[in-house]
C-alpha cells in the first residue's frame, strides 16, 4: 500500500436529488477478499441518476460515491485473494460482490442474491480515483485492453448481452431495440449484428439515426415522427408480423406497452429499462393466443461478463464515448435528463 495515497477526488451524493459534491476523500483499504483498484476510467449509466435521485424501491446508501462501469488497475489485495494479483486490469461491474453460496449464486443467478452488493448503489463505486470490490466479482481485463473504451461494456454491454442471450432469438431473426441511441442501445445494436441478428432500432434524431445505422441497424424509426409506430415495427419485418423479440431500454412507460402490440405470436419481450413507477401492461387474450412471452433481464452474472468482454476484446463491440474528466460528472447527467446524450460519457479520474 506504500505507492497507494491516503486521500483521492471523488464525486459524492450526499442526498437525494443532489447536488453532488467534488471532493477530497479517505482511500479505503480493502477487505481480506477483496482488492483495491486504482479506476483510470467509468462510464457514466442511466442507473447513476437514478442513484442520485433515489427514485428507485430499493435502499441505498447516503453519503454515497455513485458509478458501476469502472475499469483500472488493482493497487492492493486482500490477504484471502490468490486469482487477482498487483497490477492485473480489471473492471468494477455493478455487482460488487454476492454471499457466493446460496442458491442463486451456486446455479449462475448471483446477481439475484439476497446479500448482493451492488456499486455506486449500496457500497461507494467508481466515481472516485480508487474503489473496493470483491475479488471474486471484478471482471477480469487483458493487459491490453483499452480502459476507457471498455468501461461502457462493464454495465451496458454485459447488460444488453444477457438480454439479448435470454430472450433465445436465433441468427437471421429480427430483434427490435428501443432506445437504441443510448448507451445501453448503442452497444445492443453491435452485439445483435455480431450474435447474426437482424435489427430494428428504435429512438428519435438524425444522430442516434446516423449512430444506430453505422452499428449495424437495418431500419431506424423515430418514435417522435412516426404516425403510427406498432404499424412501422410490424411492416419493417418481411412478413409484416413483427420481430422475433424486443428488447426495451427505454427510459419511459410507454414503449413498453406498445411491445406487446407488434410483438411476433412467440415472440419474446425483454424488460432491461428501469423507468421509475412504470407499469407493463398487455392484452391477456391476444398474450394468450399469440403465446408472447414477457420476461424481466437483469445484470450478467460473472460468464455473461467474461462472454461480453470477450466480444469487446475481438473487435467486435465498439462503445460509442466520449471523455471528460470526473469532475465533470453534472454536466453529463444534465444531458442525460435533457435525452441529449448518444453513446456513453466515459470520466477520466484524473482529471
Amino acid at each position: 500500500m506504500a505507492s497507494v495515497p491516503t486521500e483521492q477526488w471523488a464525486q459524492i451524493f450526499e442526498k437525494s436529488g443532489g447536488p453532488i459534491e467534488y471532493k477530497k476523500i479517505p482511500v479505503q483499504k480493502p477487505g481480506p477478499d477483496e482488492v483495491l483498484v486504482n479506476v483510470k476510467y467509468t462510464g457514466v449509466c442511466h442507473t447513476d441518476l437514478h442513484a442520485l435521485n433515489g427514485d428507485w424501491p430499493l435502499d441505498r446508501k447516503l453519503p454515497l460515491v455513485g458509478g458501476h462501469e469502472g475499469a483500472g488497475i488493482v493497487v492492493a489485495v486482500g490477504e484471502l485473494v490468490n486469482d487477482v494479483k498487483l497490477d492485473d486490469r480489471v473492471g468494477i461491474k455493478w455487482l460488487n460482490g454476492s454471499c457466493l453460496h446460496c442458491e442463486f449464486c451456486q446455479t449462475a443467478d448471483e446477481p439475484l442474491c439476497a446479500d448482493a452488493q451492488l456499486s455506486g448503489y449500496t457500497v461507494d463505486g467508481t466515481f472516485q480515483q480508487y474503489a473496493i470490490a470483491k475479488a471474486a466479482h471484478v471482471a477480469r481485463l487483458p493487459k491490453d485492453t483499452d480502459l476507457a473504451a471498455v468501461a461502457p461494456v462493464l454495465c451496458a454491454g454485459i447488460t444488453v448481452y444477457k438480454g439479448i442471450k435470454e430472450s433465445g432469438i436465433k441468427p437471421g431473426q429480427w430483434v427490435v431495440i428501443i432506445g437504441a441511441g443510448g448507451g445501453l442501445g448503442s452497444l445492443a445494436c453491435q452485439y445483435a449484428k455480431a450474435m447474426g441478428l437482424r435489427t430494428i432500432a428504435i429512438d428519435s434524431g438524425e444522430e442516434k439515426k446516423k449512430m444506430c445505422n453505422e452499428l449495424g441497424a437495418e431500419t431506424f424509426i423515430d418514435f417522435a415522427t412516426s404516425k403510427d409506430l406498432v404499424a412501422d415495427v410490424q411492416k419493417a419485418t418481411p412478413d409484416g408480423r413483427g420481430p422475433h423479440a424486443v428488447i426495451l431500454l427505454a427510459v419511459n412507460e410507454k414503449p413498453f406497452q406498445q411491445a406487446a402490440e407488434y410483438i411476433r405470436p412467440r415472440g419474446t419481450i425483454i424488460l432491461i429499462g428501469l423507468p421509475a413507477g412504470a407499469f407493463v401492461k398487455a392484452p391477456v387474450f391476444s398474450s394468450v393466443v399469440r403465446m408472447i412471452r414477457i420476461q424481466g433481464s437483469y445484470v450478467g452474472n460473472r460468464q455473461d461478463g467474461a462472454e461480453a468482454i470477450e466480444f469487446f476484446s475481438r473487435g467486435l463491440i465498439k462503445a460509442p464515448y466520449k471523455v471528460v474528466g470526473l469532475s465533470e460528472l453534472q454536466s453529463v447527467f444534465d444531458k442525460m435528463k435533457k435525452g441529449e446524450i448518444a453513446g456513453r460519457y466515459v470520466l477520466d479520474t484524473s482529471k
